[in-house]
């Protein structure tokens, strides 16, 4: 069947306010600590993730609530720049649009986020003619999105009933339970779970002390599952089978949206026929390129760019 868009993503949108490095600790008392750098990004898991699909070629479309104000309208405007269509983004006129101050010192991060209409995204949000007409859905920033959460299952299985495929990045739980109750009927609907090593071995909970061990337990539950593991790689575990990238090297500049430059890179591929083994390789030259500058969004590879990066020990594509 003929489809609108190669793939649809789902989730959280937001102006980033990235500082760094920091070199010291956080510094409160009303003390002014200077940095190198300071940047006003796109930023939001499921909205990197969108640019970076439609940076590699996808037909791309977004849906998800941002506020009515000045912050929303940056976050349409930044999305469409990049290929991305927002015709399904919600412009919410009482809440205002989520935003996240990132303080990066060298090779890790601070994370702040006031949610704003976060709290308020839903299923109501997601078009049912997007989730039949799109090759691919993918959702991002599950812990971050209650009312989204509880809908992830029937929107993702309708999905599938119309012939697409599925992933789902789950992201950091700020609560730190990592116990949601629908999970099981989220896992039930996606074709792919793709977390890091930190979110694979607290999803998959005690008994899992690897990330390849806690791989194995969330994908006998029913997903591939694909590890990110930033400079060791990554490797994806089909419930029989462990597939693995060593991954491309890299000197990081800022790391903020890699996993989600790898998930853009992962789904493209495997969108485009690539067999497992070489998506992987992919997506991890797609997670390593975006770390070239500070943002999620700058960085972000083409095509040929992520191509020419994969390592020429199987047939390029």
């Amino acid at each position: 069947m003929p489809y609108d868009f190669d793939l649809l993503v789902i989730g959280d949108a937001n102006p980033d306010v990235v500082l760094g490095p920091l070199d010291a600790p956080l510094a409160f008392g009303q003390r002014e600590q200077l940095v190198d750098f300071g940047l006003l990004t796109l930023g939001g898991s499921a909205a990197i993730m969108a640019c970076g699909a439609a940076r590699l070629g996808l037909r791309t479309a977004f849906a998800g609530r941002v506020g009515d104000d000045d912050a929303g309208r940056f976050v349409r405007d930044a999305l469409a720049a990049r290929g991305v269509d927002v015709s399904a983004l919600r412009l919410d006129p009482g809440l205002p649009t989520p935003l996240t101050a990132v303080v990066n010192r060298r090779e890790d991060r601070a994370i702040l986020t006031a949610a704003g209409t976060l709290a308020a995204t839903s299923g109501d949000d997601v078009p049912a003619e997007l989730l039949g007409g799109s090759r691919h859905v993918h959702a991002a920033s599950y812990f971050l999105m209650p009312k989204l959460a509880d809908a992830l299952p029937e929107l993702l299985a309708a999905a599938r009933a119309a012939g697409a495929t599925t992933s789902v990045d789950t992201n950091d739980d700020p609560s730190g339970r990592w116990d949601p109750p629908g999970f099981d009927a989220l896992l039930a609907a996606t074709d792919i779970l793709l977390p890091n090593a930190a979110e694979a071995l607290a999803l998959a909970g005690p008994g899992a002390s690897t990330p390849q061990q806690a791989a194995a337990r969330l994908a006998a539950r029913g997903p591939l599952v694909v590890v990110k593991n930033g400079a060791e790689g990554a490797l994806a575990h089909d419930g029989r089978t462990v597939t693995r990238t060593a991954g491309t090297p890299a000197e990081p500049r800022d790391t903020v949206g890699a996993g989600d430059s790898f998930d853009a890179g992962l789904v493209a591929a495997l969108l485009a026929g690539l067999p497992l083994a070489r998506a992987l390789d992919l997506a991890a030259a797609c997670g390593a390129l975006s770390t070239r500058a500070f943002g999620g969004t700058a960085a972000q590879p083409t095509w040929g760019e992520a191509l020419a990066a994969v390592p020429r020990n199987g047939e390029n594509q």
